[in-house]
């Protein structure tokens, strides 16, 4: 008989290492909501913008925060995060981060941001985005349900824990 593995659901949240005091006040929020749910969080890892807040969060809401680090001794992780994964791969390590997460939200950010979104689609992992509308070229995904684009906090809950329900269905 085979053993069957049992893991936690993992939720991925992108964004800039630079993000302003609402941005900010969000990847707290999400960090949280994610704690809140026994989902396990998982970052950039490093000590800075929305990868800061959202491990702050979640460690204050008592979670499990895993960041994937782009260095390779781990200097650069933040205080909030509980799993180190240092990968000295500077940003290549954003297609880890996107394969490791089963689902991705995504905050305001710039290229960094924006590459994850689009390796996480391309690997078929839902992304929830919070305060900014991608382009014309992300249509498809949109119809397709791998993508919702929201503007507020409430939206972006409901959205995530319906793209989590999906994620859960389809194992």
């Amino acid at each position: 008989m085979a053993k069957r593995v049992f893991r936690r659901l993992i939720v991925g949240v992108m964004g800039g290492s630079d993000a302003d005091s609402t941005v900010i006040s969000n990847a707290e929020s999400i960090g949280r909501f994610v704690a809140a749910r026994g989902w396990v969080l998982l970052t950039g890892g490093r000590n800075e913008g929305v990868m800061a807040a959202a491990s702050r969060g979640a460690r204050e809401g008592g979670g499990l925060v895993v960041g994937v680090l782009p260095s390779r001794d781990g200097e650069d992780a933040g205080p909030d995060v509980d799993l180190a994964i240092c990968t000295d791969m500077g940003d290549g390590r954003n297609l880890l981060n996107v394969l490791s997460s089963d689902v991705v939200v995504a905050l305001s950010g710039r290229m960094g941001t924006l590459s994850e979104i689009a390796l996480a689609l391309n690997a078929e992992r839902p992304v929830v985005t919070l305060g900014h509308t991608l382009g014309p070229v992300f249509g498809p995904y949109r119809d397709a349900g791998l993508l919702v684009e929201v503007d507020s906090m409430s939206a972006l809950e409901s959205a995530l824990a319906a793209a989590v329900e999906a994620v859960s269905l389809s194992s």
